[in-house]
């Protein structure tokens, strides 16, 4: 049993075949799957699918930063009643991004802080967007100590990663880790500690090397999989063990459901 740690099953790009999707993920032995939201929008859309699916979809809510333009004034503070009202594993997808002209950084901060002080509130992990920003977010969540969670997609150094692990934060690790040219990523998952390592598709964004191009979706976590075991000289069966036992964990899930 496989566990996909971060995928946005709620986009439109599954809206023709979503239940497919679904049962492939089935298929695939990919059977509890974390959902985290973008912006306030999205919040409904994801916990009526989840709530279509327990034991299975599990819901995330929070306001990622790419999403600056579309998150409302307020949005922040409608999410602690939106939470309390609306069971969540996570307040995510939540961070900071500085690749070229994302939206300004200081509204970045802000947000980013308050949904962690959030989070604390709550007692919920955190899913974190890092992009070209890591360094920061690193020393933010230090400025926020009793937060834990992932920081998904990871791109970091090996250093970063122990820095992350120190803080009790996870690693999320996709499609990425299958090109070959990601050769610090392959170093990394091949040598840590699996306790803190997250298996996860991020589709429909970033596919497998060999479906470089193709809408991603959650049955394709097996490829990472068989990638990360390789690396690390295991068998894909205790891997997908030890990730999914992570996740569940995280995440405070129940028992998979089982056929």
């Amino acid at each position: 049993m496989l566990a996909d740690s971060h995928v946005h099953l709620d986009d439109r790009a599954f809206d023709a075949d979503r239940i497919q999707v679904l049962q492939r993920a089935r298929d695939a032995g990919v059977g509890q799957l974390v959902v985290p939201a973008v912006d306030a929008a999205s919040w409904p859309r994801i916990r009526d699918l989840c709530a279509a699916h327990p034991r299975t979809l599990f819901p995330a809510y929070g306001l990622h930063p790419l999403y600056l333009h579309q998150h409302a004034r307020g949005d922040v503070d409608a999410l602690l009643p939106w939470c309390e009202a609306n069971a969540a594993v996570a307040i995510g997808e939540i961070g900071l991004d500085f690749h070229a002209d994302e939206p300004e950084p200081a509204l970045q901060r802000d947000c980013f802080a308050r949904q962690l002080a959030l989070a604390r509130e709550l007692g919920l992990p955190v899913i974190v967007h890092a992009r070209q920003a890591l360094e920061e977010v690193i020393l933010t969540l230090r400025r926020h100590p009793g937060v834990h969670g992932v920081v998904h997609s990871f791109s970091g150094s090996e250093e970063q990663a122990r820095r992350l692990w120190e803080l009790g934060f996870l690693i999320g690790i996709g499609g990425p880790l299958t090109y070959e040219r990601a050769q610090r990523l392959r170093r990394i998952v091949a040598n840590m500690p699996i306790e803190f390592l997250l298996l996860e598709s991020d589709a429909p964004d970033q596919p497998d090397a060999q479906n470089r191009g193709q809408r991603n979706e959650p049955a394709r976590v097996v490829e990472v999989l068989r990638c990360a075991a390789a690396l690390r000289g295991e068998a894909e069966q205790a891997v997908a063990a030890a990730t999914a036992a992570n996740t569940r964990r995280l995440f405070r899930l129940p028992a998979p459901a089982r056929d």
